[in-house]
């Protein structure tokens, strides 16, 4: 019984495919689509990646006599069977702890900058979800919670006209209403998994602010005074914790001229086919794991005994 390299590391590939096709694809589609796919792209291919590697490294973690005799196989046979060299298959042992490693201080550091992002305005005066900070810096920005508040300073009010102060409003509440916050924290950690992945993490934050611009738009009545107030808010300085969502955020003069430009269309037949590459690479990594399954299935005594009669 054996299995093939071909079998065990076609996920890879597949996943490149995807994250290299992720950006493109979300700048043509429109931004609510984009952002979803972005983030399921992200973490399918982190997702592959540290499968892919963990199933590679555990054929050399499964001869360890003491792993052998807990999963009741031979750790000669296993060895005799699978066609990973040793060196490759500690690499990827190596790789899954460092991936393990980055994820545990990732997610590490996205508590503590909301924690502190929380210390910092908790006391803040508030009426609903709206809290004013006394400050002349301009800045606004949407920080998630319980609950959750849209912090804007004296400058940021001081700085744009009603209007524009109704749009940026708008924006903001926007990222808290449709959760931008957990798209976000799926784009980092996706991203601290593999590195490699920081293309589509930059395309999903931006796709997040376009959403929100959409639905600001939208609320408002005015795509040309929800550019205005974005283009305006970025000419001020800003000073929003990291862990927020700030109406300055991503490209912005990318966003304006979306903005000024007619609501972006759907395009079903992208998303179908980017959908359809997720599935894919979901798929494969399905394939990958049931050959591994069938690897150490062969190297259990029964069936060395049921193959030798």
């Amino acid at each position: 019984m054996w299995i093939s390299w071909l079998s065990l590391c076609l996920p890879l590939p597949l996943s490149t495919v995807l994250a290299l096709a992720a950006p493109a694809s979300g700048r043509r589609l429109p931004p609510r689509t984009a952002s979803w796919l972005l983030a399921l792209a992200a973490a399918i291919a982190a997702g592959v990646w540290v499968t892919v590697l963990a199933m590679i490294g555990f054929t050399l973690v499964g001869q360890i006599p003491e792993v052998a005799e807990e999963g009741r196989w031979s750790p000669d046979v296993l060895a005799a069977d699978t066609p990973i060299d040793w060196p490759v298959a500690a690499a990827c042992v190596l790789a899954v702890l460092v991936c393990a490693v980055a994820l545990t201080v990732a997610s590490w550091r996205r508590v503590r900058l909301m924690v502190d992002a929380w210390r910092e305005c908790r006391h803040l005066p508030a009426a609903d979800d709206l809290a004013i900070l006394d400050d002349p810096v301009p800045t606004a920005f949407a920080l998630p919670g319980v609950p959750s508040r849209v912090v804007v300073s004296s400058g940021m009010l001081q700085a744009l006209t009603a209007d524009e102060r109704r749009a940026l409003l708008a924006h903001e509440r926007a990222h808290l209403r449709r959760r931008h916050h957990l798209f976000l924290l799926v784009l980092q950690l996706a991203t601290a998994v593999n590195p490699l992945l920081h293309p589509i993490a930059r395309a999903g934050a931006f796709a997040l602010e376009r959403w929100a611009d959409e639905e600001a738009a939208t609320a408002v009545a005015d795509r040309r005074l929800v550019a205005h107030a974005v283009a305006r808010a970025a000419l001020a300085a800003k000073r929003a914790p990291a862990a927020a969502m700030a109406a300055t955020g991503g490209p912005v003069p990318q966003r304006v001229r979306a903005l000024l430009a007619p609501p972006p269309p759907q395009r079903h037949n992208l998303a179908i086919a980017f959908a359809a590459l997720m599935v894919l690479c979901c798929a494969s990594l399905v394939l990958a794991a049931h050959d591994i399954e069938r690897l150490f299935e062969a190297a259990m005594p029964s069936h060395i005994t049921a193959h030798t009669r």
